[in-house]
Order: C-alpha cells, then sequence, then structure tokens
C-alpha cells in the first residue's frame, strides 16, 4: 500500500483531533483508498444521475455467494441474505428477533462496545464473560460460560473478535457451538473482519453444521476489508425461514434499505478486489509485526499477536497510569480507549491501536509512544 495518503475532510477519525498534532489510531477504519475497481464503479454509478430506491439486483448476490464458496467454502443461498445499511443495525435486530424484554444476551469481554449496548437498548438483559489471556493469546473460559449461558436467549459471537485480535480456531467454535445447542441459543456471529485474517482461512461460525447454521445469524459487510464503511453496506446471512422472517420483521419500519452506491461498491470489491486484498494483507501482516515488536519491547506494555483484524489490544496495566488513553493523546497519538470495551473500569488501563494506516506515520506514531514511555 502506498505511503502517500491525504485524509478525507469529513473523516471522523481525522476529524477528531482536528487542529493538533495528534495521529489518529482509534476508530477501526483505514487510511488506503479502496480499489481501483470499486473507485471506477461508483464513478459509473454516479455518471447514470439516477437514485431512487434501489435493492439487489442478481449479479451482486451471485457475487456474494461466490465469494463465499470461494473464500470459506461456504455454500449459501440467495434467499438467506438480508440486506442491511450497516453491521450494527445487525446486532440489534438479532437482540430484538430473539426472547423477550427482559432475556439474557451473552458476549465475551473485552469487545466491539455495540455488543454492550445493543442489549440494553433492545430491553434485554446484558450477560458478559471475561475473555481469558494466557500464553499463546487470548481465550474461552467455556466452564464459565457454560455456567452464564443457562440464563441467555443469544449469543453475541465476534469472529474475529475485535479489539483482541483472535481467529477463533474450529475447535473453539465447536465448542461455543455445543454450548449453543445445550442451552438452545441463537448465535449472532458478527464476522465483519472475516477477510482480514492475516494467516489461515476463515471458518464461518454457521458452516460448522447445518443443526449450527440453523440457529446463526452471520454478519458481514466489504467495509473493513476495503475501507467502505461510510457507504453503508451489509448484510446478515439467516438459513433457517423462521429466524430470518423474525430478523427482518424486527427491523420493520426502522432499518431502512442499503445505499444504493453501497451497494455498487460491494459487488465491485467482491468481484474485482482480490488482489488488493492480497496486497493488502501483506501490509498489515506487516504492521503488526512492526506494533507487537515495538510495543513488547517497551517496559510497561504488552500485547498479543494479531490473528486477523487490523487492530492491536495493548496492556497498559503495568505502566501504572490510571488513563493510558489520555496519557498518550498528550504524547500525539490518539487510540481508542479500553475501558469502552467492558463494563466498568476492567479494561481502563488497555487502549487498542489500528495499524490500518500508512508505513510513515505508523512509524511516527510508535516512536511517540515509545518516547512518552521512556519519560515514566
Amino acid at each position: 500500500m502506498s505511503g502517500d495518503f491525504v485524509p478525507a475532510p469529513d473523516s471522523l477519525r481525522w476529524r477528531k483531533y482536528a487542529g493538533r498534532d495528534v495521529i489518529p489510531l482509534w476508530v477501526a477504519d483505514m487510511d488506503f483508498p479502496a480499489p481501483p475497481a470499486v473507485v471506477a464503479a461508483l464513478q459509473s454509478r454516479v455518471a447514470s444521475g439516477l437514485f431512487g430506491y434501489g435493492e439487489p439486483w442478481p449479479s451482486l448476490i451471485e457475487a456474494v455467494i461466490e465469494h463465499c464458496q470461494r473464500e470459506y467454502g461456504w455454500r449459501i443461498e440467495a434467499e438467506w441474505l438480508v440486506w442491511l445499511p450497516g453491521l450494527v443495525p445487525g446486532l440489534h435486530l438479532a437482540c430484538r428477533a430473539v426472547g423477550a424484554a427482559g432475556d439474557g444476551v451473552f458476549t465475551a469481554t473485552p469487545v466491539y462496545p455495540p455488543f454492550l449496548s445493543a442489549p440494553d437498548a433492545e430491553q434485554r438483559r446484558l450477560l458478559t464473560l471475561p475473555l481469558v489471556r494466557h500464553e499463546g493469546g487470548w481465550g474461552w473460559d467455556f466452564a464459565a460460560a457454560d455456567a452464564i449461558l443457562r440464563a441467555a436467549r443469544l449469543l453475541l459471537l465476534c469472529h474475529p473478535h475485535n479489539p483482541v485480535g483472535r481467529a477463533w480456531r474450529e475447535d473453539e467454535l465447536w465448542q461455543l457451538a455445543a454450548l449453543a445447542q445445550k442451552h438452545d441459543l441463537v448465535v449472532c456471529s458478527d464476522e465483519i473482519h472475516c477477510d482480514l485474517t492475516l494467516n489461515g482461512r476463515h471458518t464461518p461460525f454457521a458452516m460448522l453444521s447445518p443443526e449450527i447454521a440453523a440457529r446463526t445469524i452471520t454478519l458481514m459487510a466489504p467495509s473493513k476489508t476495503f475501507n467502505l464503511a461510510g457507504l453503508g453496506c451489509a448484510y446478515a446471512i439467516i438459513p433457517d425461514a423462521g429466524l430470518r422472517r423474525a430478523f427482518r420483521a424486527a427491523g420493520h419500519g426502522i432499518v431502512p434499505h442499503p445505499n444504493v452506491l453501497g451497494l455498487t461498491a460491494c459487488e465491485a470489491a467482491l468481484r474485482e478486489g482480490g488482489a488488493w486484498r492480497l496486497q493488502l494483507l501483506d501490509t498489515l501482516r506487516a504492521h503488526a509485526a512492526r506494533v507487537e515488536q515495538v510495543v513488547n519491547a517497551l517496559p510497561g506494555l504488552s500485547m498479543e499477536r494479531v490473528e486477523a483484524t487490523f487492530l492491536a489490544w495493548i496492556d497498559c496495566r503495568e505502566l501504572g497510569l490510571a488513563q493510558p488513553a489520555a496519557f498518550f493523546e498528550q504524547a500525539g497519538v490518539g487510540l481508542s480507549d479500553g475501558a469502552a470495551f467492558g463494563s466498568g473500569s476492567a479494561y481502563a488501563q488497555y487502549v487498542r491501536l489500528n495499524f490500518g494506516t500508512t508505513r510513515p506515520l505508523l512509524d511516527a506514531a510508535l516512536e511517540r509512544i515509545r518516547e512518552a514511555c521512556a519519560r515514566l
């Protein structure tokens, strides 16, 4: 990926620190322009001058089906698709569609903040369990999960997991699947980072077996992989007809159709963005290795290897700071505050770093972090 970069004037990530000497490595979008094929498709669509109501067309639907088969070996059907204006609405719809007010919704922390806010917003009861950090990375305490899941109706799974960067192995998925069957749970699997698995092949949770597929809502989107978050396009894959009807009904009159430009970009990305994605993965692998090298060499900081995503979850507890995110912001690096990824102050001494930027910017940010730590 090119080292040349000029931020868009309306960029949420960059505008947060406008007028300040702060490198923004917080919210999860990247500093890489979308694939040329996507840009060309959008230019052609805009040139038509027609922006009325749209709906997904056959070649777009076929592009999603072919992508799932090619990338994961997952055979899906056209009728399983429910199109969305974003992945977060899908989390809310899953909470609305499953169970009733007061029912339990389970997730593992630290986790993408909407996993924590969606259940309460939809009158559900949030149940959480911390992931366990052990030698070799973050993982599940399946025995503890078993005890908590007795009170749940829905399991919100982040796969790959944001922010810890785990690409869950198939044996781990099977253990979760066994718990879902034991407790008769619906599983909503957020797989938005699935095409950013840095090594190996992603296994969709619903692909484990037909029985698991029947209780799974899979959420996917081109936005993270191809840097298209501002175009508002995602989709749910729901094999079970009854669950699909409930999911659709939950959004009736509330959730709008996807943006027609987002749909256009989605097809172009899935059909013609493959070479661009491979180049991106090479860049992200190098950036992940660089962040890990620097962070783990600094006294007071540590992190585990990133298996997927362009996000690093950094443990700052040994620095002895109450608010490391604020400390690094003062040093000129804007990171996500770990407190947002759990309940209370459980992760207040962690930060999340977005390394989906150019190498010069990343190196400058890492040097500022190193200098700030040296001053303590």
